[in-house]
C-alpha cells in the first residue's frame, strides 16, 4: 500500500547547466532533505530534448503522505523570505542553474511502489518513458485503474516496467501520470513500432481514449545520482562542498 505523496517537477534550465542542477539537486539538496523534512530523492533526469521542450529537468520527490507534505511546507515557507533560511547558499546557487519551473502534488496509485521498494527489486532503465494524460473531471481513478488492468501488461512483452502511477491533486481528478522504466534504447523503439500492430498495445490504445482527452509523452535520462541509477538516496557523502549556511 502506497500512502506516500509525490512533488512533481518540471525545471527549466538556463543554458548548459543541466548536469550542475542534476547535480545541485541530488548531491547538494536531497542529504539535507532527507535529514531536515524526511523527504525522499524519488528520482532526477534530464528531458530528451527530441521528445519535449529542452533544455529542461524533471524531479520527483517522496513525502510521507499529506501529513509530511504539510511539515515540509511549515518547514520551508514559514520565514519571511517564504525560504529555509538555512538553504540560502543553495538557492543562490540553484538561481544559476534554472529559470522556473511548474510543479504539481501527485498521489500515487495504492498499488504502485515507494522508491525504496522500487530500489529493492532492482527497477531501472537506460531511458524512461513519461506519460502525461489529462482525462474528463473525476475520471483519473478509472485510469489508473485500466494502468492496471491492461496497460502493465501489455508493455511487459517489450521489457518496459511501470514504475510509478499517480494522479494529480487539486485538479478535480484530471490528470495522471505514469513512468516506465525501459532497459535500452532499442526496446523504446521497438514498443513504438508496434503501436499500431501488437493486439495488446492495440487494446490498451483503444481503452485509454475511451478514458482520456489527451496523452503526451516524452523521453528521461537519469541523473548520474538518481535512485534509479544508484539503488539508494543522495547522501553527503556525494557532495563537493557543503550547502548549509
Amino acid at each position: 500500500m502506497n500512502d506516500k505523496l509525490y512533488i512533481h517537477e518540471f525545471i527549466d534550465i538556463i543554458g548548459q547547466n543541466r548536469a550542475k542542477y542534476m547535480h545541485h539537486m541530488t548531491a547538494n539538496f536531497s542529504p539535507m532533505a532527507q535529514e531536515d523534512r524526511d523527504q525522499k530523492c524519488y528520482g532526477v533526469w534530464g528531458v530528451v530534448g527530441s521528445t519535449r521542450r529542452w533544455p529542461e529537468v524533471v524531479n520527483i520527490w517522496e513525502e510521507d503522505g499529506f501529513d509530511g507534505m504539510a511539515s515540509s511546507f511549515r518547514h520551508e515557507f514559514n520565514h519571511p523570505t517564504l525560504q529555509d533560511p538555512k538553504l540560502a547558499k543553495w538557492w543562490a546557487e540553484a538561481a544559476k542553474l534554472r529559470s522556473s519551473g511548474t510543479d504539481r502534488l501527485l498521489v500515487p496509485a495504492p498499488w504502485t511502489r515507494t522508491i525504496d521498494e522500487l530500489c529493492t527489486d532492482g527497477v531501472t532503465g537506460e531511458v524512461y518513458a513519461h506519460d502525461q494524460i489529462t482525462v474528463p473531471r473525476g475520471g483519473s481513478s478509472s485510469f489508473l485503474d485500466a494502468v492496471r488492468d491492461v496497460a502493465i501488461d501489455a508493455h511487459k512483452s517489450f521489457g518496459w516496467e511501470l514504475a510509478g502511477a499517480w494522479e494529480t491533486a487539486m485538479v478535480d481528478d484530471s490528470e495522471c501520470f505514469l513512468l516506465w522504466a525501459i532497459p535500452t534504447w532499442e526496446q523504446w523503439g521497438e514498443l513504438e513500432k508496434a503501436q499500431r500492430k501488437e493486439p495488446a498495445l492495440g487494446q490498451w490504445r483503444d481503452r485509454s481514449r475511451e478514458l482520456s482527452r489527451s496523452l503526451c509523452r516524452f523521453l528521461l535520462v537519469d541523473s548520474p545520482l538518481c535512485p534509479f541509477r544508484t539503488g539508494r538516496q543522495p547522501s553527503r557523502a556525494d557532495q563537493i562542498e557543503e550547502w548549509e549556511e
